[in-house]
């Protein structure tokens, strides 16, 4: 029986009822087109369709499952299949789970899951967000910011101006009192040459 689980059998049995769908087909095909040949054909096609059947019979079927690989004896319904045990420090193997330890092993999970859960409605009120008008505010953000900067820039130069202002009107006050001292001594040295009232 080891031999029908191989990999070359399983390719000959498919090999088998592939071409022995093809001559059924074909014919169907000499029949239905009434051609020449066709009851033979016929009866050709329906005899190797009733010997796929018959082979696929006695072979059996095959399991499209794996799980008799994890517990084995699973398919087989008299099988004694020992419950599930718990393998922690709380208990000795071999002692069937209680609600309370099948409870403290899958809160952790349960907490998981309900955090998965709670960032998954985050997400979908993110998804909910709309968006359109975004490219619009940050293009006016952008306007704003630049305006900003040449505002900026131009009150840096004012205030380099006020600077050079100030220095300007500094001056100007020191020649204001260079004169005022000039014009108060040209008075002072015209003073013998003014008329006496």
């Amino acid at each position: 029986m080891s031999f029908l689980k191989t990999k070359g059998f399983k390719y000959v049995k498919n090999l088998i009822i592939g071409v022995g769908a093809s001559v059924v087909l074909l014919g169907a095909l000499f029949k239905l087109e009434s051609w020449e040949g066709a009851s033979e054909m016929l009866i050709i096609g329906l005899s190797v369709e009733a010997f796929i059947f018959l082979f696929l019979g006695l072979i059996g079927p095959e399991p499209d499952y794996y799980w008799n690989k994890l517990y084995p004896g699973l398919d087989d319904y008299h099988s004694q299949i020992a419950p599930l045990t718990a393998g922690g420090n709380q208990q000795q193997l071999g002692t069937p789970l209680h609600g309370d330890v099948i409870e403290a092993q899958l809160g952790g999970m349960l907490t998981e899951l309900q955090s998965m859960s709670k960032n998954l409605s985050s997400l979908k009120a993110l998804q909910e967000v709309d968006f359109s008008g975004t490219t619009e505010q940050i293009k006016t953000m952008n306007n704003f910011y630049s305006k900003l900067n040449e505002a900026m820039a131009d009150l840096s130069d004012s205030l380099e101006d006020t600077k050079a202002y100030k220095a300007q009107i500094s001056d100007l006050n020191q020649n204001l009192s260079g004169l005022n001292n000039v014009y108060g001594g040209l008075l002072n040295a015209m003073a013998p040459f003014r008329p006496q009232s």
